[in-house]
């Protein structure tokens, strides 16, 4: 699915479960860490072609950042179960290329 933010939304939550990958078709996005002082530490900056959401998916932990748009964004995401099928597929796929 696609999604648009304008900036200032918060795409992720911190803290909050993951069911969604996100990968960035335009605009930028920021991570933050909240969990350890009052402000916000700044840990990464996501542009076109970056994909972020995928840890909560991997571990089914919750998620270890907030990500927020900076800019106006185009988002592509796709969902767990999704997500799941094609990393799968693709085990699948390069055991049998091995086999």
């Amino acid at each position: 699915d696609e999604r648009r933010a304008a900036p200032g939304d918060n795409i992720i939550t911190q803290g909050e479960d993951g069911y969604e990958l996100f990968v960035v078709e335009s605009g930028t996005l920021y991570a933050t860490d909240n969990s350890k002082s009052i402000q916000a530490t700044f840990l990464k900056k996501y542009e076109a072609g970056d994909a972020f959401g995928e840890l909560a998916l991997l571990y089914n932990a919750p998620r270890a950042a907030t990500i927020t748009a900076d800019t106006e964004c185009v988002l592509w995401v796709l969902d767990r179960e999704t997500f799941n099928h094609i990393v799968k597929d693709a085990s699948r796929n390069r055991r049998e290329k091995y086999e």
